[in-house]
């Protein structure tokens, strides 16, 4: 039995006892999936698994606390799971998780680099290291590392952290290829030249906030600083300034709480490098406290505790 049959009968056996199991389906074309709500067994016949699985289910997790819910995962979804468990923000009890090695996940802004215009693929599917695509009656066969989205790239735990059923064999987790990060590469630049970045990236901000509404993470929309008018801390102007305030805002409120997942990035309609400044406030609570998010359910976030000293900080130097 494969694994997508596997993950099938898990969620079959498990359904009569939640409210639903939320997977993925095939969308309007075999490139795309989209989520799928299960309340039937009938409904478990569409879920699939596999390289075009890219929504973080966790999202909606927290809109749902009070029912009793199966979520189906890769290694970082799951890592979303177990961040907004220890924040208190489910219920463990009420949560039936399935999880599943992945090796990876498209991403259709890079294959549309690649590609242009995806207009009617026709198949796509993954083979060992390749993706194969017949698109427009074409057959195009791309390395995976090509078009698979960045995280995919170093990720170090592609098996879901935290399961009550783990459909398939583990997967092992990548060794991130030499050289710099994107983040050390944008480093290099001198301050104004970061800074003239970033103001042309937030001049293209249109403001739509799918960064925050596709992140897991981001759980206060209906009570957001972005469109809260008491207090009123930032406009919705979409200026360069208000923009940067905005999102400053946003990576402020994940600091030691991003796990890295990507969301924000994909979702965005202008394709901003949203996930540099994330992976800058990353770097710096994880220096500091030397915890990384998403991965213990006891953990106490750095910014909710206080230490007379921290270890990590010398402040007699």
């Amino acid at each position: 039995m494969n694994v997508l049959e596997t993950m099938k009968k898990c969620i079959r056996e498990a359904l009569p006892d939640l409210d639903m199991v939320m997977g993925w389906e095939q969308g309007f074309d075999t490139l795309h999936a989209t989520p799928l709500f299960m309340e039937t067994a009938e409904d478990v016949d569409r879920l699939i698994l596999g390289p075009t699985c890219v929504q973080s289910l966790a999202v909606h997790l927290p809109s749902l606390k009070g029912k009793k819910i199966g979520v189906v995962v890769k290694g970082c979804d799951s890592r979303a799971v177990v961040q907004l468990l220890s924040e208190n923000l489910l219920n463990r009890e009420n949560l039936v998780i399935f999880g599943f090695g992945c090796d990876g996940v498209v991403s259709l802004s890079r294959l549309k680099k690649k590609l242009g215009a995806l207009d009617f693929i026709e198949s796509a599917e993954k083979k060992d290291d390749r993706l194969c695509i017949e698109i427009n009656g074409e057959q195009q066969d791309l390395p995976f590392d090509d078009i698979c989205a960045p995280k995919c790239l170093t990720c170090s735990r592609p098996n879901a952290i935290i399961s009550d059923h783990f459909a398939g064999p583990q997967r092992t987790p990548r060794i991130p290829a030499k050289g710099k990060t994107a983040l050390e590469k944008f480093e290099e630049k001198s301050l104004p030249e970061r800074f003239d970045f970033w103001k042309a990236q937030m001049q293209r901000c249109v403001r739509c906030y799918a960064c925050r509404d596709s992140c897991p993470m981001c759980v206060c929309r209906d009570h957001c600083v972005a469109v809260s008018r008491n207090p009123h801390f930032v406009s919705q102007e979409a200026t360069a300034s208000e923009n940067f305030m905005f999102q400053l805002i946003h990576v402020m409120h994940l600091a030691g709480r991003c796990v890295s997942c990507g969301e924000c990035e994909r979702a965005c309609p202008m394709d901003i490098p949203l996930g540099l400044l994330r992976a800058k406030s990353t770097e710096v609570t994880s220096a500091l406290f030397n915890q990384e998010a998403g991965l213990d359910q006891e953990a106490v976030l750095p910014l909710l505790s206080f230490n007379i000293e921290e270890e990590t900080i010398e402040e007699h130097d």
